[in-house]
């Protein structure tokens, strides 16, 4: 791990938690890539990683907190893995759903890597059924009648 690269992490997670665009793509390599493995997306450079968070910063009213029991840490020299959680609430249109106001608290798994000093990927990886279920979606009915089901 570079120390410089910590002290990124933590100045891009602050100004992602204040919807701070700018001070966000300030932390990412002109060539970043973004990618969302639960819906398939894909966003190139820094163009690419606006339209990314203006994606979620429209749907959503989130902050990025890493609860009691989540991890992370270094993978190697430039690569960071951690597991987080979005907390917030569903403030505008996801997926096709209008915004319900409701909480949301969705566990995630970030790798970030690292390129000249700047970040340059972020892969997410996270449960898209959770996250439509907390928002008052079920994307697969005959789960509602699990006897188990929380």
């Amino acid at each position: 791990m570079q120390p410089s690269h910590a002290k990124l992490l933590w100045q891009h997670l602050e100004a992602e938690n204040a919807h701070n665009l700018e001070g966000t793509l300030a932390t990412l390599h002109p060539d970043c890539v973004f990618q969302d493995h639960a819906t398939g997306q894909v966003w190139n450079g820094r163009e690419g990683a606006a339209a990314h968070y203006r994606q979620w910063w429209d749907c959503f009213d989130v902050e990025v907190v890493r609860k009691e029991g989540q991890s992370a840490g270094w993978i190697g020299e430039n690569v960071y893995a951690a597991e987080a959680t979005w907390i917030g609430t569903h403030t505008g249109e996801f997926l096709g759903t209008p915004a319900t106001g409701k909480a949301i608290s969705q566990p995630f798994v970030v790798l970030v890597a690292f390129k000249d000093g700047l970040m340059s990927e972020e892969r997410f990886h996270y449960d898209l059924g959770s996250l439509l279920r907390q928002i008052g979606v079920d994307p697969v009915p005959a789960l509602a009648k699990l006897p188990y089901r929380k």
